[in-house]
């Protein structure tokens, strides 16, 4: 396995990685609206979901993939009333690139998150 870790992208802020590397697939550790230096935007669900869409582009483009390499997301989404705003955005970063995806409603995130996602992807070096 291979460890990720880019300054184009938020430091983890607990005991995990941003993402990991095994046999040519990469997996990301759940995204929030965090700057890479560590300010969390606390804006709505479009500025949010802007953010960590910039922040999983910056650590697969560093392991030399990309959002259009993505195979499947995983969204935490703290208020379903936010889905259609999520999904104006996210369709934005995957056009015409399509991959599997779940949302969930979740409760709480951290930093009180509005959205969290995650992804699987092919590293392509």
């Amino acid at each position: 396995m291979q460890t990720i870790c880019t300054q184009a992208a938020p430091q983890a802020i607990g005991p995990y990685s941003q993402a990991q590397i095994h046999n040519g697939i990469i997996y990301t550790s759940g995204q929030i609206a965090l700057t890479p230096q560590g300010d969390f935007i606390n804006g709505d669900i479009v500025a949010q979901t802007t953010q960590v869409l910039e922040n999983l582009k910056a650590i697969l483009e560093s392991a030399g993939s990309s959002l259009q390499n993505v195979i499947k997301t995983t969204v935490f989404l703290q208020n379903m009333e936010d889905f259609e705003s999520l999904n104006r955005i996210y369709a934005q970063y995957f056009d015409p690139h399509k991959p599997a995806r779940s949302t969930i409603a979740v409760k709480t995130l951290p930093k009180n998150a509005l959205v969290e996602i995650e992804c699987i992807a092919i590293v392509q070096k």
